[in-house]
């Protein structure tokens, strides 16, 4: 979808389930299960209490930035009347929430309204309601999420470190499609092609083991680390919407990500010794139907690119049965993807602490494909890029939804080039070539118990929007390039507090 039709589907502000394009439209049949005639697609095992709660908030957000162009336009419509920045105050306030800078509208006279600006800077100003707004619009679905804190402990897991590759789609993948509950030991951090920096989470699992081996963790001596590398497909369009960073090509974007997760665990036990390594698991992502395919570690940990099952296949096979007849319907299919005899069958089967987690993460990614059937008509009506800004540093965390901001993880520019160079490259199509400015968002969190530790996220935001726009000088010149700079407390209170000198100031 073209930036010119997505601003188009935007203002249509029912709900996000009519932001569809014509040729989804016309596909009333969903690919997960085709409804038969009189048929109810309800299937015994999804929590659509859940589903309602998550909807709520999907639509919460999305209609924050989907006013945006709307409202611009109709102020743009008033710029040379003699009440004009009243008038343009009080709809940003009414419709947006908030209020516009105030010599953006004094100069309009001079050379016009500067919309460019005012774009991005509704954007980050969106950006920071969503952020403020998350404790109590996230409350109800946070209380429902079945794989919790108690629940990973009961799997024998201290922590699970997420990489998704940083691929919009997949920014809301923690409480969505796998369900688990965000907090302090479900970290989530994108990379471009799920290609994870090895040192810094050989550096997070470290900082967590010594947590664990000081006895600040309860029962830490029997609970262990789990790193996860989430790759993504596309079912109905392999070629042309699969993972930008391994050009669509899944069994690459599949590999690579295999391969990164054995380079961890072979630099940790090289490190610290032999069997001191995490466990480990592999998850594709249909980003179609957000559907996953599971691939299983075998009794040693190893896995395979082979060795998976597909929810999606599960969800037909089970809908209509009773809840326990599909649970064991689900035990039973990861069973026999355990044993397959293709010559990926491995070794042993895996750990009573990993098979419940996979049947949990199974049973759970039911109720995202019916939330996806009910709410999205079975596919996601935008089954490619459509995220309103980049994030460049670290995640903000509480933002949890699909394909609103692309991520590019570093901590320097010279570290992330790659990540952010398939941004670009993705909003330069979105935005760019359509005349609306590619906004970026530096964030970086800082730790207050260490001394200046603010300050120096900060001059960090700094120098990483400089790097960004000595990058990307043609877009900068052409005022194609909007870059913000934010921080937040690791652990405390300050979420997204936007830096003075730069396009939003602290609110």
């Amino acid at each position: 979808m073209t930036t010119r039709k997505r601003l188009h589907a935007l203002r249509r502000e029912a709900s996000p389930a009519a932001i569809t394009s014509p040729e989804v439209a016309a596909t009333p049949d969903h690919p997960a299960y085709v409804i038969g005639s009189g048929e109810m697609c309800e299937h015994a095992l999804v929590d659509r209490d859940l589903n309602r709660l998550l909807f709520d908030y999907e639509r919460t957000v999305r209609l924050r930035f989907a006013r945006i162009v709307d409202v611009l336009k109709r102020i743009s419509a008033h710029q040379h009347d003699e009440n004009f920045i009243e008038r343009a105050q009080q709809l940003a306030r009414e419709h947006l929430g908030f209020d516009l800078p105030t010599q953006v509208l004094k100069d309009a006279w001079v050379c016009g309204l500067d919309l460019s600006t005012l774009h991005s800077r509704c954007i980050f100003s969106s950006l920071k309601l969503s952020v403020d707004n998350a404790p109590t619009e996230q409350i109800g679905w946070r209380q429902r999420l079945p794989l919790d804190e108690d629940f990973l402990r009961s799997c024998g897991y201290h922590t699970v470190d997420i990489s998704p590759c940083s691929d919009g789609r997949l920014q809301g993948i923690g409480a969505y499609a796998l369900r688990f509950l965000p907090g302090p030991n479900v970290r989530v951090k994108g990379y471009a092609g799920a290609l994870f920096n090895v040192e810094a989470n050989m550096s997070d699992w470290a900082e967590r083991e010594v947590k664990r081996l000081s006895g600040a963790m309860v029962d830490g001596d029997r609970l262990n680390f789990l790193k996860i590398a989430v790759y993504h497909f596309s079912s109905s369009s392999p070629d042309n919407h699969g993972c930008a960073a391994h050009n669509s090509n899944d069994n690459q974007a599949t590999q690579a990500a295999l391969e990164r997760l054995y380079e961890l665990r072979a630099a940790i036990e090289r490190t610290f010794g032999a069997g001191a390594g995490p466990d480990v698991l592999l998850i594709g992502v249909d980003t179609d139907l957000d559907a996953l395919r599971i691939h299983l570690p075998d009794g040693l940990g190893e896995l395979s690119a082979h060795r998976y099952f597909e929810t999606a296949q599960i969800y037909r096979d089970t809908l209509g049965l009773s809840p326990d007849a599909a649970r064991t319907h689900i035990a039973e299919t990861v069973a026999v993807a355990e044993g397959i005899g293709d010559g990926s069958q491995g070794t042993g089967r895996m750990h009573e602490g990993m098979l419940r987690l996979v049947l949990a993460l199974a049973e759970a990614n039911l109720s995202q494909i019916e939330y996806v059937i009910k709410h999205h008509t079975g596919r996601y009506a935008t089954i490619g890029h459509d995220e309103q800004y980049i994030i460049a540093g670290e995640k903000l965390r509480p933002l949890q939804l699909r394909n609103l901001f692309y991520l590019a993880h570093l901590n320097t520019m010279e570290e992330g080039a790659p990540d952010m160079d398939v941004g670009i490259d993705i909003f330069t199509k979105l935005n760019a070539s359509h005349g609306l400015p590619v906004p970026v968002l530096v964030h970086f969190e800082y730790d207050a118990r260490v001394p200046k530790s603010r300050e120096r996220a900060i001059a960090r935001g700094r120098r990483v929007r400089d790097a960004i726009e000595a990058r990307y000088p043609d877009l900068a010149a052409r005022g194609l390039l909007n870059c913000a700079i934010a921080v937040s407390e690791r652990g405390g209170d300050e979420r997204c507090t936007f830096i003075a000198d730069d396009p939003v100031g602290d609110h």
